[in-house]
């Protein structure tokens, strides 16, 4: 998700050279973007994309099935993304970090409730760029994932051979009631920060989640990045047109850092958000009460 040259999380049998574009049309994200046009996700003031964002490498993993050819879809699947509600999905309810590893759907596919089980939704490879999601479970020939889609929580198996795969080495920890966000690389602390959260009528949720996106909005100058997560707001079903989707960005006044005034976004120093935008796509984001 940096915003300098990079190359995308490659897949495990081929040389990082592939690069990850994350095209959002400017965006509407629960906090305080406002104004926004829907676009496959988080939208914004004016239809026109904003630039794109790119992001840094992160490590092949050995283990990911070749690219099975496509199965066919079933009819009527809704499609996950930050827009939509899945019903049926799994729910995951684990605040631990997870061993780093990402996927990327290679093809739109489908998502099951279980290894093998009942189809439930689909999945594409891009929504605003690429789409990675961190993995939280594994069978055999199976990946249990993180989705973008509500409710909070809301998880779903993809076939492996569907998939490549890649391994972020950060962690991003929220913690709601010391309003401190850490951001780990393995067991090294590379930085921590007060950070502003969500006031007590729109808070922002305690789940585990993931860095979904990163765009910039022309029409703002609060933040010249904004990082949405794969979490919603609990009480906001859309805010200033969009989905209500919770994001990480920064804020001009010092005002907020320390404080719950947000409409459910996270409020960042700009050096927390400069060291932010360098994690990949799909890096396991703990927000917890504590």
């Amino acid at each position: 998700m940096a915003l300098h040259t990079a190359p995308r999380p490659p897949a495990p049998s081929r040389p990082p050279s592939r690069r990850s574009m994350l095209a959002w049309a400017a965006g509407g994200v629960v906090g305080v973007l406002v104004a926004i046009v829907v676009a496959l996700g988080v939208a914004g003031p004016s239809p026109a994309p904003a630039p794109a964002a790119q992001l840094p490498a992160a490590a092949a993993t050995p283990a990911a099935a070749p690219a099975a050819d496509p199965e066919p879809i079933p009819a009527g699947l809704p499609l996950s993304t930050t827009y939509t509600t899945i019903g049926g999905a799994p729910r995951d309810t684990a605040a631990t970090a997870t061993d780093g590893i990402v996927v990327h759907p290679v093809h739109e596919s489908v998502i099951y409730d279980s290894a093998g089980g009942r189809a439930i939704a689909r999945i594409q490879p891009a929504q605003f760029g690429d789409v990675w999601l961190p993995v939280i479970g594994q069978q055999p020939g199976w990946v249990r994932v993180l989705l973008p889609s509500k409710p909070n929580g809301s998880t779903g198996w993809l076939r492996a051979g569907d998939t490549t795969a890649a391994r972020t080495p950060y962690t991003i920890a929220v913690h709601l009631e010391s309003k401190r966000l850490d951001l780990r690389r393995g067991n090294d602390m590379v930085g921590s920060w007060t950070v502003g959260t969500g006031k007590a009528s729109a808070p922002t949720p305690a789940v585990r989640t993931f860095v979904l996106g990163a765009f910039r909005d022309p029409k703002q100058k609060y933040s010249p990045v904004i990082l949405p997560l794969g979490a919603h707001s609990p009480t906001l079903d859309s805010f200033g047109g969009g989905p209500g989707t919770v994001a990480i960005h920064t804020w001009p006044t010092d005002d907020v850092f320390g404080a719950a005034s947000s409409d459910g976004c996270i409020r960042v120093p700009s050096d927390a958000l400069d060291h932010l935008t360098g994690v990949p796509l799909g890096t396991v984001v703990l927000i917890t009460d504590d």
